[in-house]
């Protein structure tokens, strides 16, 4: 699984988020591998037709109806969206948030993606039994340092603790991958995909850095 958090950059403002997608896809096609992509909320409804799975960066608990401003997974299905990231390091959300967000998108038969920081947040969380833990240390996110040569022990931990939940949660891991080597090492490490951003949003040549981590996964 490679996800691509495109955050709120200017990078992927506007039309260049349909030029990034196709992109994706292309990509996604050619080495047979599974593509998720969060763009900026506004722009979900651009892209949510996509061969490649477009998620929401953030759900709100509420409900469909006279709710203003929220987030409400029940519409984003609607729209063709897949699921979500839940209580990423830049919009952490409650304990009960989260417990209550994994089994609405569970119940939607969405996916969900929910991010922590360290091994005990994995501990506190697997037997929610998302979709995918994505262990993200914040300290490392955009530093272009990976986790996986930087923190390689926190991604065999997290590995030992998905693993030995017996559940179907999978491992993804992110902060700071660049190149395909940080993608290869983590797999090796244990993770079952990556989750990142900057490394690829903000690469000059989308295609060639996509393709890069790619490759590296398969």
């Amino acid at each position: 699984m490679f996800v691509i958090n495109c955050k709120n950059y200017e990078e992927i403002a506007g039309d260049n988020i349909v030029k990034f997608v196709k992109i994706a896809e292309k990509i996604s096609k050619k080495y047979k591998i599974k593509i998720a992509i969060s763009p900026p909320q506004h722009l979900v409804g651009l892209v949510a037709n996509s061969s490649v799975s477009i998620l929401a960066q953030h759900i709100d608990v509420s409900k469909v109806g006279s709710t203003t401003g929220f987030v409400i997974p029940e519409l984003l299905k609607k729209s063709n969206v897949k699921g979500s990231l839940i209580n990423h390091s830049e919009h952490r959300i409650t304990s009960k948030e989260i417990e209550q967000l994994v089994l609405k998108l569970k119940e939607l038969k969405m996916t969900s993606i929910l991010c922590v920081k360290n091994v005990a947040e994995v501990k506190k969380y697997v037997n929610l039994n998302p979709d995918y833990i994505a262990i993200e240390p914040p300290e490392l996110i955009g530093s272009g340092k990976s986790v996986s040569k930087e923190k390689p022990e926190l991604i065999t931990k997290a590995a030992d603790v998905v693993k030995n939940a017996k559940n179907k949660t999978k491992l993804l891991c992110g902060a700071g991958i660049v190149s395909g080597e940080d993608v290869a090492k983590a797999i090796d490490l244990g993770s079952k995909g990556i989750l990142v951003a900057s490394g690829i949003i903000k690469a000059k040549d989308w295609n060639k850095i996509i393709s890069e981590f790619a490759k590296a996964l398969v």
